[in-house]
């Protein structure tokens, strides 16, 4: 357990986030299935990207981790068999795109993961592949790994994907697709929720030099035969950890900018400063970065549906505005690593905030906060939302400080440095 210190920060500071989780997941895979050497400077560091990592060479492929650099030589769209099962811990990211990719493989493959991992649904994903021959089945008949999945057999052809709860099946089969002999042709028969992780997955893609023909979110069109190219690719920072302090600044009043993030990424949470901004506060897009200057905080009505990733985030920032801040369209958020509705409900109560929740919304009306142990419920965006609410409010204490190395290992250290 950790308590936050509620004391002054400085008053004009810039801060460094490591690469972006989004990123560094995509683009290792993008790598593992590329015809060559590739270079993935930038890359984030965590428990999650290093499950990826893990299960890619578990599949084959070579990697060196050197400094700021991780290489990696691809296997040119064909993965090797595994004897023993991938394990994935409670990385969804992770286990939605990997999914998709074993496809590419030899024989059986079983994921599996942690018991929070086995309530999390991939039966979207299982139906997608289901209908492209390919032989996949949920161990205890759940909808949610364990997961077995058969590769080796598809070629391609069309599929429909629901994208309701997480828009991560689409980008796994989206990954997948260039390396199949006919490629695929993918309908979107429900969302996608998380729309700018979509375009992540298409960035990164046309990157390595893969095409694709699309219609909005909608439909998707991936000619086969393609091949991932080896190169070098750079990892931008990551806009979700970004959000944190602006956040902190936000309800201190000062002004913090994370360096190197800006609106030109495709990452959608670095919108989180236009909401900031919708709140009361003042952003300024330097040429190297997005700082955020606090003020009085005011409720408004948002829907955060392409930032699910934010609303712990959004959420403490609400318990000091006035008034009822309504966050509408996160219903995705209750299959995370926790779920996150009742989570953030549950610790803002304890300091005091009204709050009320619905199957879709979150509602958080400002008042007066006070000090207590913050359940983390080993989730990483609980931890670093909540202890942005300690630098305003006294006898804030984090449990399980150390969940935050799932996406960011050094965010004590950075937190620590905004004070005076």
């Amino acid at each position: 357990m950790i308590e936050i210190k509620s004391r002054p920060i400085q008053p004009d500071i810039t801060v460094k986030v490591p690469g972006s989780k989004s990123y560094t997941h995509r683009t290792l895979i993008a790598a593992a299935l590329s015809n060559g050497l590739c270079k993935i400077e930038n890359p984030l560091r965590s428990e999650d990207t290093s499950l990826t990592l893990k299960a890619l060479q578990q599949m084959g492929a070579k990697a060196k981790d050197q400094g700021g650099v991780i290489t990696l030589t691809g296997k040119n769209g064909k993965l090797e068999a595994c004897e023993n099962p991938i394990y994935l811990g409670n990385s969804g990211t992770s286990m939605r795109l990997l999914a998709a990719i074993v496809v590419l493989g030899k024989g059986e493959y079983t994921l599996t993961g942690s018991p929070r991992m086995c309530e999390r649904p991939i039966q979207p994903l299982l139906d997608s592949l289901t209908q492209l021959g390919i032989n996949v089945h949920s161990e205890n008949n759940t909808g949610c790994p364990p997961i077995r999945i058969q590769g080796g057999t598809c070629k391609g052809g069309h599929t429909r994907i629901d994208c309701g709860v997480s828009s991560q099946y689409l980008s796994g089969l989206m990954l997948m697709a260039p390396c199949l002999e006919k490629g695929l042709s993918i309908d979107v028969i429900n969302g996608p929720v998380s729309k700018p992780y979509i375009d992540m997955t298409a960035d990164i893609m046309a990157a390595f030099g893969i095409g694709m023909d699309r219609r909005g979110y909608e439909h998707f069109n991936i000619p086969g035969k393609q091949v991932y190219q080896s190169g070098t690719y750079k990892v931008e920072p990551d806009g979700s950890q970004a959000g944190y302090f602006w956040a902190a600044a936000a309800i201190t009043g000062k002004r913090i900018k994370v360096k190197s993030v800006t609106l030109a990424s495709r990452q959608g949470d670095v919108r989180l400063s236009g909401v900031f901004e919708k709140m009361g506060c003042r952003v300024d897009h330097d040429p190297d970065g997005i700082a955020v200057t606090g003020g009085p905080l005011k409720a408004i009505d948002i829907d955060m549906g392409n930032m699910p990733d934010m609303v712990p985030t959004l959420a403490v920032a609400a318990a000091f505005a006035e008034g009822t801040t309504i966050i509408r369209n996160v219903a995705h958020l209750r299959a995370k690593e926790c779920d996150r509705l009742a989570a953030v409900s549950a610790q803002l109560t304890k300091m005091g905030i009204q709050t009320s929740t619905t199957e879709n919304e979150l509602r958080v009306t400002g008042g007066s906060a006070k000090g207590t142990d913050i359940e983390t419920y080993d989730d990483h965006r609980i931890a670093m939302s909540f202890a942005v609410a300690g630098l305003k409010v006294p006898g804030i204490k984090i449990e399980d400080e150390h969940c935050v190395n799932k996406s960011f290992p050094n965010y004590w250290e950075v937190f620590e440095a905004l004070y005076t």
